[in-house]
């Protein structure tokens, strides 16, 4: 099945191509041997020699003020991914580049040591990661999201992490010391219940049921867990927002969130070309339903706007969560973590009587 821009579905990743980098001066194209096949490109791991690691956050639509981000790009291959355009940044396509070249930051627990060492810091909750997956699948292999974890235990720094990946019950021993401290939630993002749909769009993310299976396995263990549905896209799974609430409670989630569809630069013209090679039969119906909710646009970039949208569709999307979430009695406020646990290692505060 091929896309009006000649791309076909690549098994295995979310986009099909690499549309040409937004501050690139010179784009290549394809001309004789257009139509020939690439091979399926394989996931490259870069070294990422980043000297900080703590990202400071001050958007007021986000609830968070500190994120750690141990990886750049996600393997997950999520095709809506509102973090796709970070990689053009880097020199790198939005499209398949973003899934298949992850930057890892290698020295991110050492430098997250120094930081949580540094009487500057202010002890407070650390989002991992904000942008892209600390579970994504390299992180089995590498191990770099548990080293960071590691540093956090020990300094009993809480942590609020999202994921779409079961591989987080591998960490419930470092989540569970967190969370008796009050130290420590997670969030798993479910877009839909729907298998299909979910291998589509997410293609390497963990499966809808595994993802509740996570949310049961962390409940009993002690660890807070919440859903966040995200994201809803319009005129395609926001009629699962109920069940998915309903799910997500069942399993033992205690609070829901909802992100409306975000579709920054080229990740737009990415959903489209999906849409049209996996659901061509309801394309003009999802994308009129986004423009519905972005004032005729198919992104509003707008602080407070951005992740529910507005208009009378996007206010029906919201009365759906309400609703879903009070038959299911989830909570709608993220729980508040303790700093009050917070300890610098004894040998640096030592260290620092002599300075």
């Amino acid at each position: 099945m091929r896309s009006t821009n000649g791309s076909a579905p690549v098994r295995g990743r979310g986009a099909s191509h690499n549309p040409t980098n937004r501050f690139a001066a010179l784009a290549v194209v394809r001309d004789g041997w257009r139509d020939c096949e690439d091979p399926a490109p394989r996931t490259e791991l870069l070294a990422d020699g980043a000297r900080s690691i703590v990202s400071h956050n001050d958007s007021p639509d986000v609830g968070f003020d500190t994120s750690v981000n141990p990886y750049r790009g996600c393997e997950h291959g999520c095709i809506y991914c509102y973090a796709r355009p970070y990689h053009e940044y880097l020199g790198f396509s939005a499209g398949l580049d973003f899934e298949t070249k992850i930057l890892v930051k290698q020295d991110a627990p050492s430098l997250l040591r120094a930081t949580l060492d540094s009487p500057r810091w202010q002890p407070q909750t650390i989002l991992l990661s904000g942008v892209t997956d600390p579970y994504q699948p390299a992180e089995r292999r590498i191990c770099l999201t548990r080293s960071c974890l590691e540093v956090l235990a020990e300094y009993r720094n809480p942590v609020a992490i999202t994921t779409k990946n079961y591989l987080i019950t591998r960490d419930a021993d470092l989540l569970g010391q967190l969370a008796a401290r009050s130290a420590a939630a997670v969030s798993f993002s479910i877009t839909t219940l729907d298998e299909e749909l979910a291998r589509r769009s997410e293609p390497r993310a963990s499966s809808p049921s595994r993802r509740l299976g996570a949310i049961r396995r962390l409940t009993e263990k002690g660890i807070p867990v919440g859903v966040n549905v995200a994201p809803v896209i319009p005129g395609l799974t926001e009629h699962e927002l109920p069940r998915i609430l309903a799910a997500a409670a069942s399993a033992g989630a205690s609070y829901a969130a909802y992100i409306l569809l975000r579709l920054p630069h080229v990740v737009s013209r990415l959903f489209e070309t999906w849409l049209e090679q996996y659901y061509p039969d309801r394309q003009d119906r999802v994308l009129n339903r986004i423009r519905e909710t972005r004032g005729g646009k198919m992104y509003d970039s707008r602080f407070e706007v951005r992740h529910s949208g507005e208009g009378e569709y996007a206010r029906h999307i919201a009365d759906i969560f309400r609703i879903g979430c009070r038959k299911a009695g989830l909570s709608a406020r993220y729980p508040k973590l303790s700093t009050a646990a917070f300890r610098r290692r004894p040998r640096a505060t030592q260290l620092r009587l002599f300075d």
